[in-house]
């Protein structure tokens, strides 16, 4: 159940939508979301209260909003509760390493859909072929994490938050909606279709942005470019078939 927030985002500042989602015990959890930023505010432990069917209905409001326009993060984010400035630090988990920032109040922490995805184990990171395919296709692409291009002809990963370059892992999301209790329509897609599917949303991008004059810069076109899109937004489309009602 999505509903109107009374706090602001950390990042814009815009009212949040709050989601009402089942706790893994009894009772809702209720988080705080911004499609704008692609972020989630978590009060203090909340993420850990979560069961697994509310990960599953929180990808399908990820998935509802995959085309919302995305804002960068704000260099210094606050605190909606008590508005004092947000630490940045870093996480590390089987399925990779991811941004976080906390509260020094404890009153909670903002993660963006990457991080939570990360955390929640429903990533995998891309193997040297893989990498391989999309620097030849695309070459510059977005982290996932922080924003900061990266050329994939020289690096593997983010040189600025030193993340992995990871991707939703079609397997991961298809158990989540098993425990949903949606079948799967068909198998998910491949994962060597990531390059392609990167391709065809810049090609999309820049129809778009000759389509709207206003949207101009924001979309550099697709071989060698850097993109607005990220592996993020991939893995949503990749495996949206499986997160439609």
């Amino acid at each position: 159940m999505a509903l109107n927030s009374a706090r602001s985002c950390p990042s814009c500042h815009d009212p949040m939508e709050r989601l009402v989602l089942p706790g893994v015990y009894t009772g809702d959890v209720e988080i705080d979301a911004c499609f704008a930023c692609h972020g989630l505010w978590f009060d203090h432990l909340e993420s850990m209260k979560l069961a697994p069917r509310a990960i599953a209905l929180l990808f399908k409001a990820m998935h509802r909003h995959e085309n919302a326009p995305r804002q960068p993060l704000s260099e210094r984010l606050h605190c909606p509760q008590c508005r004092g400035a947000l630490v940045q630090g870093f996480d590390v988990v089987r399925s990779g390493r991811y941004i976080t920032h906390r509260c020094p109040q404890q009153h909670g922490r903002f993660s963006t859909f990457a991080s939570f995805m990360i955390e929640k184990g429903f990533v995998r990171q891309l193997t040297r072929p893989e990498i391989a395919d999309i620097a030849a296709k695309v070459g510059v692409i977005h982290c996932s994490s922080c924003g900061a291009p990266v050329d994939l002809r020289r690096e593997d990963a983010c040189s600025h938050c030193r993340s992995s370059l990871s991707l939703l892992d079609p397997q991961a999301v298809e158990k989540a909606v098993q425990r949903l209790g949606t079948a799967a329509s068909s198998a998910p897609m491949p994962p060597t279709v990531v390059a392609d599917a990167l391709v065809a949303m810049a090609r999309e991008q820049s129809r778009l942005t000759r389509e709207r004059p206003a949207l101009a810069g924001r979309s550099l076109g697709v071989a060698g470019a850097v993109m607005s899109l990220d592996l993020m937004s991939v893995g949503l489309r990749l495996v949206g078939r499986l997160l439609d009602d």
